[in-house]
């Protein structure tokens, strides 16, 4: 314990870009993840090929071979970027592939009819999925992305194996100082495990609440 304690600024240090790389990364994989989705349920044969292709594509990479990908490979061709802000585009690319087909096993879930209703009274596609089918679509699937949301923030942990000093990242570099891999690194386990609780608990609220206005 008292080598934690020795060492807090640094793990704390981790923990807030842990937290800064989760919350960015969902934001992003959130908005792209809505995109995948209007593709994957666009009428358009060729766009929902596209959205295929993307979510066949990352769903079926690992994590840390894109990331060693972008943050030592686009240097290569010229493309330079800040190394946090690397991480954070390549985990939301790669989760929003998750978020996407969460999101449109839950537009799937809405009643054919809620669409059929919509196009009477003039709505476009993509008015339709706007204002009728993803509100409906996101009430069904607040369990699924608070699983997605919590696997997110364990795979932040990839990122210190690029250079990204997250908890990971900050609870090894003391463990090479102190030689002590027990009480450091069941400390950041038990950190992610809070923010895996947390998580679970707000999506859990969250889900009951939804169920209730629906």
């Amino acid at each position: 314990m008292s080598v934690i304690l020795d060492h807090l600024p640094e793990l704390w240090q981790g923990l807030v870009v842990t937290l800064q790389l989760t919350a960015a990364s969902f934001l992003g994989a959130a908005v792209l993840g809505v995109v995948v989705t209007a593709l994957r349920v666009s009428p358009v044969r060729v766009l929902r090929a596209i959205g295929t292709a993307y979510v066949e594509t990352f769903q079926n990479l690992p994590l840390l071979v894109l990331l060693v990908l972008a943050v030592f490979g686009l240097p290569e061709i010229g493309i330079q970027a800040d190394l946090l802000v690397t991480a954070i585009v390549v985990i939301a690319v790669y989760e929003a592939a998750y978020i996407g087909e969460a999101l449109r096993s839950g537009v799937n879930a809405v009643s054919k009819g809620q669409g059929e209703a919509a196009r009477a009274i003039g709505l476009t596609f993509t008015q339709s999925l706007r204002h009728v089918i993803l509100p409906q679509a996101l009430r069904t699937v607040v369990q699924p992305l608070g699983n997605i949301f919590i696997a997110l923030t364990m795979n932040t942990a990839l990122a210190g194996a690029v250079g990204v000093i997250d908890l990971t990242a900050a609870a090894n570099r003391v463990n090479l100082v102190e030689a002590q891999p027990i009480p450091i690194f069941v400390g950041a386990g038990l950190a992610y495990a809070l923010l895996a609780a947390c998580a679970g608990f707000v999506t859990g609220r969250l889900e009951k609440k939804l169920v209730i206005l629906r």
